[in-house]
């Protein structure tokens, strides 16, 4: 993604439609503190022309980031990516003036049947428009100020259905901080080939409403897709919705966390889960620890951290650092794997000046896994 990737402390220049000197990943991550490591250990860089997947030879992907990881109806593993360029595109310094030459596309997707983690993630193909080139599934202006890009930032599989969850970014401002024209949610009947928008499933923002669920995040349990939610940027708490998992397509029929209890109406009355900075966010319900898990970039601490929470609704226990900019510099991002469950955590991280996406590792610490409360209402959960 553009400039809004880059993390606080970050300088960059704002680009306009003609001079584009902007760096990749929409907020420049800041530079490297003193501090606590983290507990995660690479595995594999996934893309770029020297990862497991040669990508740069195999798709025209020279750079990209994100990783955004979920389970199909197959067992496949689909991970989608965010602003991805092609082989002459000159790195984050190169600005973006011309879309065409450097073969930006906002939004790509793989497609995997590995499930060992452990070795990386090996992709069998990514959805193309040509042989050799990844797709564009989501087309933006690519027009400061107007539509810079159609960002990623969730998905889900329901039913055989493929559901993407997007954000519109209008604008960027400074690191850390970008202004979105609405989150949307497309989908797919076809394993991924091709997508549909549904106008219906937006949540509008303006210039002077800071709507709750810009940056959406799926995770399933009970019937219900719980959807995660932060405003544009990375400084905004967390907050949670949940829906009928056929219905998620239908605003009208979700309910929000309101701090009390779940109540369906507008997305403004949704109570913090977890106060911010939240950045990124990935959840799942890890059904070996019988906990909901968290991870995000916390931008307070420079750092990718993980937290555990008996309901989606919390509380959330404290955050568990898995990665830092003192190990990693420029980090952000942070995506659980669907297929690996346990104290072993596998995450996609990006970084900003490589502007890739790796495999990492952790294993998280018995004192914070023994520390999570039981469900104590099944109604909340």
């Amino acid at each position: 993604m553009f400039t809004y990737r880059a993390r606080a402390g970050a300088a960059f220049t704002v680009f306009s439609a003609v001079t584009v000197a902007v760096t990749v990943s929409a907020a420049a991550p800041g530079v490297a503190q003193t501090g606590p490591l983290g507990i995660a250990n690479p595995v594999a860089v996934l893309t770029g022309a020297m990862s497991i997947n040669a990508t740069e030879t195999r798709y025209e992907i020279k750079g990209t980031d994100l990783g955004i990881m979920w389970s199909d109806e197959h067992g496949y593993i689909l991970t989608a990516f965010g602003d991805t360029f092609g082989a002459r595109w000159g790195g984050v310094t190169s600005g973006f003036a011309n879309p065409t030459v450097i073969d930006w596309r906002s939004n790509t997707l793989a497609r995997s049947s590995d499930r060992n983690p452990a070795h990386g993630l090996h992709f069998d193909a990514f959805v193309t428009d040509r042989p050799g080139h990844a797709k564009e599934l989501l087309p933006s202006l690519k027009r400061n100020g107007v539509e810079m890009t159609k960002i990623p930032t969730g998905g889900i599989n329901i039913g055989g259905r493929n559901y993407l969850a997007y954000m519109s970014v209008r604008r960027f401002t400074k690191p850390g901080h970008w202004i979105t024209n609405y989150s949307g949610i497309a989908y797919s009947d076809d394993g991924g080939e091709s997508w549909s928008d549904a106008p219906s499933a937006r949540q509008l923002n303006t210039p002077d409403l800071d709507e709750k669920f810009q940056m959406i995040a799926f995770a399933k349990r009970d019937g219900f897709v719980y959807a995660f939610g932060t405003p544009n940027g990375r400084f905004g708490a967390a907050y949670v919705a949940r829906v009928p998992a056929q219905q998620l397509l239908d605003k009208s029929v979700y309910e929000y966390w309101n701090g009390k209890s779940w109540q369906q109406g507008d997305s403004m009355m949704a109570a913090p889960i977890v106060q911010k900075p939240v950045g990124e966010l990935s959840v799942r319900y890890d059904q070996v620890l019988k906990s909901w898990e968290m991870m995000y970039l916390d931008e307070s601490r420079e750092a990718i951290v993980v937290r555990l929470a008996p309901r989606p609704a919390g509380p959330w226990g404290a955050p568990i650092p898995v990665a830092t900019s003192r190990e990693y510099p420029k980090l952000y991002g942070g995506f659980l794997h669907p297929g690996v469950e346990g104290r072993d955590v596998y995450f996609t991280m990006s970084q900003y000046d490589s502007y890739n996406v790796s495999m990492m590792h952790a294993r998280l610490p018995i004192s914070a896994i023994s520390s999570t409360p039981p469900i104590e209402d099944p109604r909340t959960h």
